[in-house]
């Protein structure tokens, strides 16, 4: 089962791990996986290489593992940016969760 942490203060999202394999499908033909490694892998690329605000990124293949915590200090335009992406990040994850109920789980700590 994939498990997608959104850390939270207050109401701003910090940042997101997931870790875990889905299970869904065979490794290369899992669609689930494959739908969060991709949502994931735009909001790191929108954060860092189009924004570039430097979001502390950790990947651990071996745990199918990968984090992202946004830096302190953003611009508000930054900022409010980050929020939007992280949150479309974690709506998108929760409509994954509703329709793949048995293999990815949504968390807010």
């Amino acid at each position: 089962m994939t498990t997608v942490k959104f850390t939270m203060e207050g109401s701003r999202i910090t940042g997101f791990t997931s870790e875990g394999h889905s299970g869904y499908g065979e490794a290369g033909e899992d669609i689930v996986c494959a739908a969060v490694s991709s949502t994931i892998g735009l909001v790191e690329c929108a954060c860092n290489t189009v924004l570039g605000i430097a979001a502390s990124v950790r990947i651990d293949e071996k745990k199918a593992r990968i984090s992202l915590h946004l830096p302190g200090g953003l611009s508000p335009e930054d900022e409010h940016t980050c929020q939007t992406l992280l949150a479309s990040l974690m709506v998108y994850i929760v409509e994954l969760q509703e329709e793949y109920p048995d293999y990815i789980t949504v968390m807010e700590v």
